[in-house]
């Protein structure tokens, strides 16, 4: 990169790290690793975040997460986790209908089918 691009990218930077290209480069170089990294982060974070208030949602209701995704694998309820995060938050009564679906099915204990479309014999042991 070039001095100018440098500087530009170093503006708002501590010290000599704004205007000492040397200093400023390795800052520069230094926060875009970081910038590269943490997009990926804040996916995971994000991801994170749903889990725990899906998981909040459904505990008022009797069910942990993994009882009530596992209910909506076997229901085929196809809704992902940001989804579900917004209902838990913002719709509690339709929400309220999903773990009821999800609570059902995994109390009559269905078996997942396989990719093949037939049921498996072995997962019910």
């Amino acid at each position: 990169m070039n001095k100018d691009k440098i500087f530009k990218l170093a503006k708002g930077f501590r010290g000599r790290a704004k205007n000492c290209i040397r200093i400023a480069r390795e800052r520069v170089e230094k926060a875009l690793q970081y910038s590269y990294r943490d997009r990926r982060n804040k996916k995971r974070d994000m991801r994170g975040l749903w889990i725990q208030r899906i998981n909040a949602g459904t505990r008022i209701y009797g069910v942990n997460y993994g009882q009530f995704m596992h209910g909506l694998t076997l229901e085929n309820v196809q809704l992902n986790r940001k989804v579900l995060s917004e209902l838990a938050m913002h719709e509690p009564y339709s929400f309220k209908s999903l773990v009821d679906v999800a609570r059902n099915a995994f109390q009559q204990g269905r078996t997942m089918p396989t990719s093949s479309g037939r049921e498996d014999a072995n997962m019910n042991q």
